[in-house]
């Protein structure tokens, strides 16, 4: 990163310790050393306090990072995605196959575990769709865009934002006949 270089050169430049530094915009000298050496990089509040005491802008201060800021965010994004949709995954299939021995074999302690499983399963749920919301992706193809850290052109785009009516619907259906299926099955095996 170059702000590591630059934030070096404008320490030197105004004859400051890592000390003196670190004294004038509240942190430790290690935390000013780690800066320095591309190892993590300062907040907000601290590149406004770096940039007022250099007497700069931000944008010189950060030049040549905000491209490499908004990949690594990007990188991040998909990252948390990819394990909150995994994390879903597994916590949906464990709610489907584990409701009726749970309930069946554990009593009332296995309703309990499986309501647990459940309000986890709710909680992931809850985040993939914020996720999902935040970038603007609902349809299987945008997905797998977002994922491979792609974007869809403005045709492609339109005709995913076509279809997403129908893929509500068709959702509405499934789950349905999922309850339906989980829900026989347990009258089935209370008998």
């Amino acid at each position: 990163m170059e702000f590591s270089k630059q934030i070096k050169k404008y320490r030197l430049d105004s004859n400051l310790s890592q000390d003196e530094l670190a004294e004038k915009v509240y942190v430790t000298r290690q935390t000013i050393s780690n800066w320095e050496n591309g190892k993590n990089y300062p907040d907000v509040k601290s590149l406004l306090l770096l940039s007022t005491l250099f007497h700069i802008s931000l944008d010189t201060l950060v030049k040549g990072d905000l491209e490499e800021m908004r990949e690594q965010i990007k990188a991040e994004d998909i990252k948390k995605w990819n394990r909150d949709s995994f994390i879903f995954g597994l916590l949906l299939v464990a709610t489907a196959v584990l409701a009726v021995p749970l309930s069946f074999y554990g009593d009332v302690v296995g309703i309990v575990i499986w309501l647990v499983i459940f309000g986890c399963a709710i909680y992931y749920a809850s985040r993939v769709e914020k996720q999902k919301k935040t970038h603007d992706i609902q349809t299987y193809k945008e997905i797998m865009a977002f994922t491979e850290g792609k974007k869809l052109d403005e045709i492609e785009k339109y005709r995913e934002s076509g279809k997403r009516p129908y893929q509500k619907l068709l959702l509405a259906v499934c789950a349905g006949l999922l309850t339906l299926a989980v829900s026989a099955a347990m009258i089935f095996l209370v008998q």
